[in-house]
């Protein structure tokens, strides 16, 4: 598994207002939407592509471009689809599936509760966007269920990890082609399973149910 920090000003910026208890839901939204696409520009960083011959105004010329089958965007539900919009916007021929996950508040566990997605993924990268990587069940959960389908590789976007979220899925999917993005890593998890400092519930403060 390999782990990339976007360690950007630009992105800590954003991050630093969206951690803010007094950032209302349309600014979050809009912020979300913003950081995504910083984080899809790290994430696509190895999008398989193929080369196309096009004529300029001037002259013949080899580019290159997305390759068949192309991409699936996979969000998480709820708080994922607040990340969808960035994501496409730079990738606009990417697919798009869905997957529906909740964690149990008492156990932490992961259940699976939606899936809209081809039935076979043989030979598709997948991109997963979730906002928190907390105790890492649900993104490991998700994975894996990707990967069952036939996905190759797998690259997960997240806003913010937690070490033990990292370590989780690092152990979980240990030996896997999958990589995960981060805005950044925070320091621990408190004993609700929540990160700090973290920025609350990503999925309440997008859809403004605080």
């Amino acid at each position: 598994m390999r782990v990339h920090v976007a360690d950007h000003p630009l992105i800590t910026h954003k991050l630093t207002v969206l951690r803010d208890e007094n950032t209302p839901s349309p600014l979050f939204r809009s912020l979300v939407e913003e950081l995504m696409t910083l984080l899809a520009y790290e994430g696509t960083r190895n999008v398989r592509v193929e080369p196309v011959e096009i004529q300029t105004p001037v002259a013949t010329t080899t580019g290159v471009r997305i390759s068949d089958p192309k991409p699936l965007i996979v969000p998480i539900l709820r708080a994922g689809l607040g990340m969808l919009e960035g994501m496409v916007k730079l990738l606009p021929s990417a697919e798009v599936g869905f997957l529906g996950m909740a964690r149990d508040e008492e156990t932490l566990e992961p259940t699976t509760y939606a899936e809209r997605l081809p039935d076979d993924l043989s030979n598709r990268q997948c991109f997963v966007l979730d906002p928190m990587l907390a105790t890492g069940g649900s993104l490991s959960a998700a994975i894996e269920f990707l990967l069952k389908r036939g996905a190759t590789d797998v690259t997960a976007i997240c806003i913010l990890a937690a070490p033990e979220g990292l370590k989780a899925v690092e152990e979980a999917l240990h030996g896997l082609d999958v990589t995960i993005v981060l805005g950044a890593v925070d320091e621990r998890l408190n004993e609700h399973g929540f990160i700090v400092p973290g920025l609350g519930d990503a999925g309440d403060r997008l859809y403004g149910t605080v």
